[in-house]
């Protein structure tokens, strides 16, 4: 090669380098038909309200079957552990039939608004706890209940989180809209925590009868709030309902049941494995499960840190502090919110993300430093920082998978909302899962003896932190790696959304 083609070479490179560069930072004004009202943004968020609201009560009211019953704490771990076990087929079910479903009202309302109002009379029903009866029938009955109750929630939870997917097709307003349904979402964490108080107050007759009726008024709240987004939002695509010819025709084809059964789950099988081969997607999943996993399994060292070390044994003083820290990172988050989705609008979902990743990852440093023995108020400065973590991230992960939609949707011709959100949320369960079990595994490995009290090892305490420290900077990190390579920019983006609005109007344009 000459060296005059080597300098043509070297100038090309340098040229589509420039391009690039100039495509990051493009950037693009929201059109105020893409704009989602505030208040259609604050009717979606109330589905997040009552998702986490029903998550949070059933794993915090659980602790009745404990404290209420009697029942053995191994029972009571595995009632919170087998019924999510189903959802590794339930949730990508449900979001294949939400993207099939063909009907006047849409793919996701007709089951937002049914799964609302399962969910809230199963939840009631639920805690309806007869009295006298042995530890086994109070295993099965919850059992079985909750094994129905996840069924109704998933009914609702998974069409609900595919239509926010699809309520705008712009690059930031995404962005605005999972800002605003992760900062109602949060408002269900600063209620939960009083569950246990409520249930306990002097107007019930026992903890038992408390839960019955605290589960009445969160099942009467699911069903007023969660069927909103139903009734008041409109979705921007829809399967047109089956004419009058496609039914003869059908009926004419004399199709058994048992053969269209073993169609629509080929087609369902074939959906599931072309989503686990949208790479973007498989990188937001990686970046979630890190992040999210990282923090949750080590969330309870925080607690033995801060009672052994910082307070020497002292769990009412260390319980205190440790409850200032958790209520200053839960108000924080709010903040955060707001925070990283307007520096998604300036800087772009990828950089907003490092940007609040690498702040918590400073937070879990200080955590070094600021759990110290002889200075105990220094362990809230850490609290603020770790709350750009799980802020940050379900802020972006919502907007950026709606982008992944767009993506897919140019490979497969199909929109396919639904099993993208259930696939994405199965992974957060199973990763907490996985990270709540694995996390009593960690504090063994760290030699931890409760029999001791204050007088735990120099190694133990040490492992302790290390392990608080380390662990979810760790996860951090590989989780920025996996997205530095997430290739839907917004000049991409907007690309994309051209070509398909060019090919849905080529589309209206032929004739049926």
């Amino acid at each position: 090669m000459s060296s005059s083609d080597t300098s043509d070479s070297s100038g090309v490179s340098m040229s589509r380098a420039l391009d690039d560069q100039v495509a990051a930072v493009k950037h693009f004004d929201t059109a105020p038909e893409d704009r989602i009202s505030l208040i259609h943004k604050l009717i979606y968020g109330l589905g997040a309200f009552v998702n986490n609201l029903l998550a949070a009560a059933i794993g915090g009211m659980v602790i009745v079957l404990n404290l209420g019953l009697g029942m053995n704490p191994a029972l009571v771990g595995l009632l919170g552990a087998l019924p999510r076990l189903t959802d590794a087929i339930t949730d990508p079910l449900m979001g294949y039939i939400s993207d099939n479903t063909r009907s006047r009202w849409g793919r996701r309302r007709p089951y937002i608004f049914g799964g609302a109002i399962a969910s809230g009379i199963i939840f009631m029903i639920l805690w309806q706890l007869p009295e006298g009866q042995s530890e086994n029938f109070y295993f099965w009955y919850f059992l079985g209940g909750s094994l129905i109750f996840y069924l109704g929630y998933t009914v609702f939870a998974t069409p609900w989180v595919a239509l926010g997917y699809e309520l705008t097709p712009d690059y930031h307003e995404r962005t605005r809209l999972m800002g605003v349904q992760n900062f109602m979402g949060q408002l269900a964490y600063v209620v939960a925590p009083w569950f246990l108080l409520i249930m306990q107050a002097s107007m019930f007759d026992g903890m038992v009868d408390g839960a019955s009726w605290l589960a009445i008024g969160i099942g009467l709240l699911t069903i007023a709030v969660g069927i909103l987004p139903a009734i008041f939002l409109r979705e921007r695509f829809k399967h047109p309902e089956p004419t009058a010819e496609e039914i003869a025709a059908r009926e004419a084809g004399n199709t058994s049941m048992w053969d269209a059964v073993k169609k629509n789950l080929v087609e369902f099988a074939r959906g599931f494995i072309m989503t686990l081969k949208v790479g973007p997607f498989l990188k937001l999943c990686a970046a979630t499960f890190l992040v999210f996993n990282g923090f949750m399994l080590i969330s309870s060292f925080q607690f033995y840190v801060i009672i052994y070390y910082v307070f020497g044994g002292n769990t009412e003083l260390g319980a205190e502090y440790a409850g200032w820290s958790g209520t200053i990172g839960a108000v924080s988050a709010f903040i955060v919110i707001a925070i990283v989705t307007w520096m998604s609008t300036k800087f772009g979902k990828r950089k907003a993300f490092f940007i609040a990743i690498g702040i918590s990852i400073v937070g879990y440093g200080m955590k070094w430093f600021c759990y110290n023995p002889e200075y105990p108020l220094l362990l809230l400065l850490p609290a603020p920082l770790m709350a750009f973590g799980l802020g940050g991230l379900f802020t972006l992960m919502g907007s950026m998978i709606a982008d992944v939609c767009d993506y897919d949707e140019v490979q497969s011709y199909e929109r396919r909302e639904g099993m993208f959100g259930s696939i994405f949320w199965w992974v957060v369960k199973l990763g907490m899962a996985l990270a709540l079990a694995g996390g009593g595994f960690l504090l063994n490995a760290t030699g931890f003896d409760v029999a001791l009290e204050g007088n735990q090892t120099e190694r133990t305490i040490f492992l302790m932190r290390f392990f608080d420290v380390v662990v979810p900077i760790v996860t951090s990190l590989l989780a920025m790696w996996a997205v530095a390579t997430f290739p839907i920019t917004e000049e991409r983006a907007h690309q994309i959304r051209a070509e398909l609005e060019s090919r849905r109007g080529a589309a209206a344009a032929v004739p049926a």
